[in-house]
């Protein structure tokens, strides 16, 4: 194993936006957001204000979550991503503590010491799975311009557990032959390839889909909801028997599509840190699950259980029909507010302040309605989350902590059942 062991990772300005990887953005530089109100990076005040505007989604987490269900984070890095974003291995053991998550996959950032081969943070990849004592199980990402299959069977050899493919970072495309050189390793190995499949991407499905397709026994996670391509993909591979979806998304609704397009049995939690947060991906998740009427099995599944059997060697469970039709059946009323809320974390994210607070006066304006109908209640919770929001951009400090509330806002808004079952 390779000596060089990080320091303390550096981060950039408070304050400044940077994007996620999977289009899930966040602003470079604030403390770490968990999902408990205790440890927030944002004054006294502004935390009271945080943690009352939480309290109902948390109690909603609590109540919708299978009694001793397993949750097992997909998708999260560890180190330094030239975008100036870093997570240590204690933060994100306390990120996935909060979340109630005992396990995680996890693989290094777009480190500025990935040359060559992605060897360097790798090693500390490895090094820090090794101390997490079973928590994390370490994939290795490769860069396919710099020998991907011998920096690969070095860190199999070493105890990778699975591979991690970014196209957009690494510029490249699957219809190399390089590319299936790697397939054909993860087959013959058994591990999953993990690929980024979210934003920044031109049109890749085609080449994609013919590599897995010659190469059925590779498992691959599609991160981000697949949703650089997710029709195609979705489509083409409804017949391969070991793709999986990773729900690491900003937007709910690309996650509550993918339960109409695949089987449950394919669907598994993911959050992204340190871009998303375990914990506030996990209320999205049960949100989501209640949306699809999905059943205490098929909820632990995508919470855990899914990855836990890959994970352990026993395969992936076989999968049924997808849960959903192909229409998403949303209240008027709680459709206009997540039309505006959902455009405040895009204006946040490129700078533009003063229209993210536009869009969040018009959500807020939106959940004042007298004649509520069936999802007063809704509208109550959704607004103070919007307003606890507003009153939290008036320091730079709590650029997050609102980031979150607008983020639970509108699963709340997306996933509520006009029915009110």
């Amino acid at each position: 194993m390779n000596a060089a062991r990080p320091g303390a990772p550096t981060a950039v300005a408070p304050g400044a936006p940077t994007v996620g990887l999977g289009g899930r953005p966040s602003v470079a530089g604030d403390r770490d957001l968990p999902g408990h109100a205790d440890r927030i990076g944002c004054t006294t005040v502004n935390e009271s204000l945080y943690a009352e505007a939480l309290a109902p989604f948390l109690a909603e987490t609590r109540r919708l979550r299978p009694q001793h269900a397993e949750v097992i984070d997909a998708h999260t890095h560890l180190g330094l991503d030239e975008d100036g974003r870093s997570l240590s291995l204690g933060q994100l053991l306390s990120q996935l503590d909060d979340a109630g998550a005992r396990r995680a996959c996890v693989f290094p950032l777009h480190d500025p010491e990935r040359r060559p081969a992605y060897s360097v943070p790798n090693d500390r990849v490895l090094a820090w799975a090794e101390e997490s004592e079973g928590r994390l199980a370490p994939f290795c990402r490769l860069d396919p311009a710099e020998g991907p299959v011998a920096e690969c069977e070095r860190c199999l050899a070493a105890g990778a557990k699975g591979i991690k493919l970014h196209p957009r970072a690494q510029d490249f495309v699957f219809d190399g032959p390089e590319m299936d050189e790697v397939f054909k390793l993860a087959e013959d190995s058994g591990v999953p390839v993990l690929i980024h499949a979210g934003r920044g991407l031109p049109p890749l499905a085609d080449g994609l889909v013919d590599l897995a397709l010659r190469r059925p026994g590779a498992v691959l996670i599609l991160a981000h909801g697949a949703i650089c391509d997710q029709g195609i993909l979705t489509t083409r591979l409804a017949d391969h028997p070991g793709v999986l979806y990773d729900i690491s998304c900003f937007f709910p609704l690309d996650v509550i599509e993918l339960f109409a397009r695949v089987p449950a049995e394919r669907v598994v939690f993911a959050s992204d840190p340190p871009y998303g947060l375990p914990a506030t991906t996990l209320y999205m998740a049960l949100r989501v699950a209640r949306q699809a009427r999905l059943d205490e099995a098929a909820t632990r599944g995508l919470l855990g259980g899914t990855m836990a059997s890959l994970l352990d060697g026993h395969g992936l469970p076989p999968g049924g029909a997808p849960r959903r039709g192909p229409s998403i059946e949303l209240s008027g009323r709680l459709a206009r507010v997540y039309g505006y809320a959902s455009l405040v974390g895009p204006a946040l994210f490129t700078g533009v302040v003063e229209q993210a607070r536009a869009m969040l006066e018009m959500a807020i304006a939106a959940c004042r309605d007298p004649d509520p109908g069936n999802v007063g209640e809704a509208l109550e919770v959704v607004g103070g989350a919007l307003r606890a929001a507003s009153g939290l951009l008036e320091s730079e400090d709590s650029i997050r902590p609102a980031i979150d509330l607008v983020y639970r806002a509108i699963v709340r808004a997306a996933t509520e059942l006009p029915d009110g079952n």
